[in-house]
């Protein structure tokens, strides 16, 4: 299998629905302000494709170019070159205005610091990605994510009266209710206890049983070994995938690619 190239496509089907995510040849370059200093390159050619119902985590260490690499896949930052499509639609040919549509419309979001909109309530927040594409939510469908998650005693009151964990679990409850074809988590269970961060793996991966892909980036080898696989990055390229259910072969791996990437650098 080509490491860059972890994904492959499927055999033409015209009643197929696309891959969710794919990503071809992403490079991102970032320019320094000090124009001697010499450029920083994020990601290096890039490509992967997830297909819907399944679950992936990008590891590597600080450095390695697994948060750019979402910040691009999700459309928020503009890669250097290279292509990303969401949902058979290619973001480089879109506008700001169309691509937040599409975000609002396909993609889902769970960030380490939560992303609320403090000015409205718990059940608004969950209520605001189908506003957002025109297409409300029942009522039901928000009040039943509450429920799954614990806070339906919650729903009238206002972010900041929450604890860091339960807002956390707003935002689940948002990504449970939306149902979106494409799921983004950047470290999911950062801030969070044990106990609670198992919980939220525990809905992700529900919601990739319910037809979603969930592409997460972490940190933490525990919860990337929930994933079904788990790609290694290291110097802005993925240099490893492995399968998920062994968070000790996952350290091991994150650790062998830094040992090799400080061995070429010396």
């Amino acid at each position: 299998m080509d490491i860059q190239n972890p994904s492959h496509p499927h055999p033409s089907n015209p009643s197929r629905q696309p891959a969710p995510l794919t990503i071809r040849d992403l490079t991102r370059t970032f320019r320094p302000p000090r124009r001697s200093a010499p450029p920083v390159q994020a990601l290096r050619g890039v490509s992967l494709t997830l297909d819907a119902g399944t679950m992936t985590a990008i590891v590597g260490a600080s450095g390695s170019g697994k948060s750019t690499l979402m910040l691009c896949a999700a459309g928020l930052d503009e890669p250097t070159s290279g292509t990303v499509t969401v949902m058979g639609t290619e973001l480089g040919r879109l506008s700001r205005g169309r691509r937040a549509r599409l975000r609002a419309g396909s993609v889902g979001f769970v960030f380490q610091n939560d992303n609320l909109v403090m000015a409205l309530t718990v059940r608004d927040n969950v209520a605001l990605p189908g506003r957002l594409r025109g297409a409300p939510l029942r009522r039901a469908e928000v009040d039943a994510a509450l429920e799954r998650v614990g806070l339906a005693a919650q729903a009238r009151r206002m972010p900041a009266e929450l604890s860091g964990g339960e807002r956390s679990r707003v935002a689940v409850a948002r990504v449970l209710a939306a149902r979106p074809p494409l799921i983004f988590a950047d470290e999911p269970t950062a801030s969070l206890d044990l106990v609670a961060g198992d919980r939220v793996l525990g809905w992700l991966r529900e919601a990739a049983a319910a037809g979603s892909a969930v592409l997460m980036v972490t940190h933490d080898a525990e919860a990337a070994s929930r994933a079904d696989r788990i790609l290694v990055m290291e110097a802005g390229r993925i240099t490893g995938e492995l399968a998920g259910g062994d968070p000790g072969a996952v350290a091991a791996a994150v650790l062998a690619q830094r040992s090799a990437g400080a061995g070429e650098a010396a």
